[in-house]
């Protein structure tokens, strides 16, 4: 039953970041986004780390995505701004992306074997909580620093039109 659910949720993931790429209207991109975090906590729980699926849902599905959200109505983007855009060339990224993608998922799949033994702290509070405030500290508030930029960037365009 695992492999399944694995395979179900692995192309949901894939399909739904596709079409974060393609989609032109940017609030429905975001809501694929969410369906694409989702899928990913989903693989999460497959791989017995509970902790970090439920972070996935609580921090990126819930907390950050709001806050794109809110972003992408506060610019209020119409049809006519959005243009034609560059399709083209996002076609070509994402075509080539996805190539990349299959050629890594092939070399994983022939390699496969079973999964490796995990330890007993796997994914749990006090292993995500040494390597988050310890090896990964700087990273983590830079993240923070980088989402304030950006919803401070997006206050002041909106405020530009007005």
């Amino acid at each position: 039953m695992e492999p399944i659910l694995f395979w179900a949720f692995a192309v949901l993931a894939v399909l739904g970041a596709a079409l974060v790429v393609l989609l032109a209207n940017p609030v429905r991109g975001a809501m694929c986004l969410v369906g694409t975090l989702f899928c990913l906590a989903v693989l999460f729980v497959l791989l017995d780390a509970h902790l970090i699926a439920v972070l996935e849902v609580l921090v990126y599905a819930g907390a950050v995505m709001v806050l794109f959200l809110f972003v992408i109505m506060l610019l209020n983007l119409r049809e006519e701004e959005l243009g034609a855009r560059r399709f083209t060339l996002v076609k070509i990224v994402g075509f080539l992306a996805c190539g990349w993608v299959g050629c890594m998922l092939g070399r994983v799949l022939i390699g496969r074997g079973d999964r490796p033994p995990v330890s007993d702290g796997y994914g749990g509070v006090a292993a995500v909580g040494r390597l988050l405030l310890g090896d990964y500290l700087l990273a983590f508030e830079l993240t923070s620093v980088l989402l304030l930029v950006a919803v401070v960037g997006a206050v002041i365009l909106a405020k530009r039109r007005i």
